[in-house]
């Protein structure tokens, strides 16, 4: 039986430029959709944040065209945290799935890895 399960995701880019918010958002999510067996039908909605010094591109115009174009994706500022880890691009996925939540991979690319190594992949 399909469940509803929450998927967490980041990664970290190398520039503020519509180019690498781009390639760094269609990584970040192939790679969750892949690791996790999905295909764009099983996907609820996608939050999307980006830290404050990412402001060249929507990441939800890139997963749109990835095959998003019916799923619900909305873009956030996060959190102003000093110390934080910058030009970093999260996202929480929310989907239906038969994996259990020990099953899911939550996925963390590039430095955004540091973020939770308890979870990286």
């Amino acid at each position: 039986m399909s469940s509803v399960r929450a998927i967490r995701g980041a990664t970290q880019v190398g520039e503020n430029t519509s180019a690498a918010i781009d390639a760094a958002t269609r990584e970040l999510v192939s790679e969750v959709m892949s690791t996790n067996g999905l295909e764009p039908s099983d996907v609820i909605s996608i939050i999307f944040t980006m830290s404050p010094d990412l402001d060249a591109a929507f990441p939800a115009a890139s997963a749109r065209s990835l095959g998003f174009e019916l799923v619900p994706l909305i873009c956030a500022v996060e959190i102003a945290v000093p110390g934080s880890l910058p030009r970093t691009i999260r996202l929480m996925a929310h989907v239906n799935t038969e994996a259990k939540p020990s099953e899911i991979s939550h996925i963390y690319l590039h430095g955004a890895r540091s973020l939770r190594s308890d979870i990286a992949q």
